[in-house]
């Protein structure tokens, strides 16, 4: 009998990487995904109901989508359901008004309605992306404080796994700094495995590094 406890769920994820019992089947992003072992040397995925639904939030920077594209890569070889989430920082509002960019208080509400459409129109492409092939995928929309709205949502949506980048991008002229301390945040708040994806280093970056 499978445990639903989260304790029960840690037990689970640990038995699959143990060395003797597992062996690479496939890698994502760099990841090793593997799968256990039999006792007559053949290999199966006893645990695909390990992960039914999986969480990815999202800002549509590079480091986003990559997220996106590995919670894909995921939920396709679990046959899990891919939740994405965006959520409309509305301190970036507050900022706004502070540096002058809104005229007047009241300006607020058509800035929303912006950016809610455009949030609308980026996860429309996401979803209708190449990557999303063959994922069932559903999708929300939130206003807040983007790590206690991802909590909120993996606490209360029967999630099992948050997938998101480890920093975000830039909104406008404006740095977005939220997601390098959202996923720092979300590790510690959502009650379920967090998995922090880099963008990857290309090789040319990688020797201009040296």
């Amino acid at each position: 009998m499978v445990d639903g406890s989260w304790h029960g769920r840690k037990q689970q994820i640990r038995s699959l990487f143990k060395p003797s019992a597992i062996r690479p089947s496939a890698c994502i992003n760099g990841i090793a995904l593997a799968q256990l072992s039999t006792s007559g040397g053949s290999f199966m995925r006893q645990e695909t109901d390990l992960f039914k639904t999986i969480l990815v939030p999202v800002d549509f920077s590079p480091c986003s989508e990559e997220a996106f594209r590995v919670a894909c890569q995921m939920a396709r070889l679990c046959g899990a359901a891919v939740l994405v989430l965006h959520v409309i920082d509305t301190s970036t509002l507050a900022a706004f008004h502070r540096l002058g960019l809104l005229a007047v208080p009241s300006d607020a509400a058509p800035q929303r309605r912006r950016l809610r459409h455009h949030a609308r129109l980026n996860v429309r492409q996401l979803l209708e992306s190449k990557v999303a092939a063959d994922v069932k995928i559903e999708r929300q929309i939130v206003e807040g404080v983007p790590f206690a709205e991802i909590a909120k949502v993996a606490r209360t949506g029967n999630v099992d796994l948050v997938v998101i980048g480890s920093y975000g991008g830039r909104v406008g002229n404006v740095d977005k700094i939220f997601f390098g301390s959202t996923a720092e945040k979300v590790v510690r708040t959502a009650g379920c495995p967090v998995l922090t994806v880099p963008l990857p280093v290309s090789a040319s970056q990688r020797r201009s590094s040296r």
